[in-house]
């Protein structure tokens, strides 16, 4: 049985202005390339549950700025202890993914690591999460990470878009015909537009689709999609529609 995994995402105003802006930009002294580089795992922090439970952040960095890197869960896509499958994406689509996923650590980890190694393009790097108190995370340094606000008088506090997907977590569909996929998201409006700033497409809230693991070409979307930095857009609500190709097998979908 072959699985693939959709994932819709949320962002706010300035979480997509920032992201538009900064992906293009090279460190200077760098150079940029489109394909054949590998992607980085990023330890982003931790977070305390109010169990006495932890979670353990983690994020990307595809070094490519055009080509979005397919590494299937395995020997190349590990995550340890526990693993090799602790929820990371499969796939890594351009440039920086920040606090993609969470990995439920228990309360007595201590002084243990969590390591998250992946392998692309003939290199391998590694992530070390652990309980370090200079890593872990509020809801202000994930916005100022996130979004670039949170300093600002009154930004603290907004809190994180809502997003619902309507019907069940799985879907079955036979090869060949249309899924339909609907997602609603709703926010509190925090931080208020600045002095000047108008309303068009480049504002307010914003749902993107991707494919987090498994092979792209299998699914289509209408309207089209692109990388998740929210470049697709819809005020509040998307529908999307994916048609899987004639194959001899059943897809499965998963949304995460």
């Amino acid at each position: 049985m072959s699985r693939l995994c959709v994932r819709a995402g949320i962002a706010s105003a300035i979480a997509v202005a920032v992201l538009a802006f900064t992906y293009p930009t090279e460190v200077t002294g760098q150079q940029a390339f489109s394909h054949g580089q590998n992607v980085a795992p990023v330890f982003e922090g931790w977070e305390p549950n109010p169990d006495g439970t932890f979670n353990m952040v983690f994020g990307f960095f595809n070094r490519n700025c055009e080509e979005e890197v397919y590494v299937p869960v395995g020997p190349d896509n590990t995550i340890e202890p526990g693993g090799p499958d602790r929820g990371q994406p499969a796939r890594f689509y351009p440039r920086r993914g920040k606090f993609v996923f969470k990995v439920h650590v228990p309360a007595d980890f201590g002084d243990n690591e969590l390591v998250w190694t992946l392998t692309a393009h003939g290199k391998t790097e590694k992530a070390f999460a652990t309980l370090h108190p200079e890593y872990i995370l509020d809801k202000r340094i994930t916005m100022m990470n996130e979004a670039g606000f949170g300093q600002r008088a009154g930004e603290a506090d907004s809190f994180a878009p809502e997003l619902h997907v309507d019907g069940g977590a799985q879907r079955a569909v036979a090869v060949g015909e249309p899924l339909t996929i609907t997602a609603r998201a709703s926010d509190d409006g925090l931080p208020e537009p600045r002095t000047g700033q108008n309303d068009s497409d480049a504002t307010g809230l914003m749902v993107g689709w991707s494919v987090y693991r498994g092979e792209a070409e299998h699914v289509t979307f209408e309207p089209e999609q692109f990388n998740p930095d929210f470049r697709g857009r819809a005020r509040g609500i998307t529908m999307c529609g994916k048609k899987f190709p004639p194959t001899p097998e059943w897809w499965r979908e998963r949304l995460s």
